[in-house]
């Protein structure tokens, strides 16, 4: 079966101002975001990538634009289920705000029993963005033969989401896990069980060097602006 190649799209304009974009129409890369986004290219050149898919949403849909000039007779596809979650009344909100309400302390420890309200749940988003990935892995098989490569562009949630989904881990783990702007997470599946090759590769570690105030405990809902 093929391997997929998971991008979280470039740092945003809500990244850099601490909202929660959710589906927020006009969220943009912000000049880090589009630099990231213009290294791509050269990140992945050595892989022969069969397909591009991606979230409708804007900062998504930049994040593959030099992928796809780079190599023009290559498809690209959009698709809503492996889109941002939706979080209903929570969209467009400061994450500082978010952080005081009672729902934040569910979506940190026990995010398989939340709910956003007017959204969707957790569960919800998992099991939608892992049918579309099974789906698309049959598809690319089909197309393209079992050793074939392929890339989706997607959010940090999601991303995360589908790496628990790959090792196995129980959905209230997910926040565990870390996927930064533009950061690659790879996954190759076989017929019995997927396997986790990359996790959050960005290439660069300076997100690592210490700072004065130590990292948040809670995970950053929507996953965060990554390294400052």
């Amino acid at each position: 079966m093929p391997t997929l190649l998971l991008v979280r799209h470039g740092r945003s304009t809500a990244n850099t101002e601490g909202l929660l974009a959710g589906w927020s129409p006009g969220v943009a890369l912000d000049e880090r975001g589009a630099a990231q986004a213009a290294a791509l290219p050269g990140r992945l050149a050595e892989l022969p990538l069969s397909e591009i898919v991606a979230s409708p949403l804007q900062r998504c849909q930049e994040t593959i634009q030099p992928l796809l000039r780079a190599r023009p007779g290559l498809t690209a596809h959009t698709d809503e289920r492996i889109g941002e979650c939706h979080y209903g009344d929570w969209t467009g909100r400061k994450l500082a705000e978010l952080k005081d309400e009672p729902l934040m302390e569910v979506v940190q420890a026990h995010p398989s029993a939340a709910a956003f309200p007017g959204g969707e749940s957790m569960r919800a988003m998992q099991t939608r963005v892992a049918e579309a990935v099974r789906e698309w892995n049959a598809r690319v098989e089909r197309d393209h033969g079992p050793d074939a490569v392929y890339l989706m562009c997607s959010h940090g949630d999601i991303i995360k989401s589908l790496v628990a989904d790959a090792l196995g881990l129980h959905l209230d783990l997910f926040q565990r896990i870390s996927v930064e702007p533009c950061s690659i997470t790879a996954i190759r599946y076989t017929r019995l069980r997927p396997y986790l090759v990359r996790l959050g590769d960005t290439g660069d570690f300076a997100s690592l060097v210490p700072r004065e105030e130590p990292p948040a405990d809670d995970a950053p809902v929507g996953g965060g602006a990554g390294a400052p």
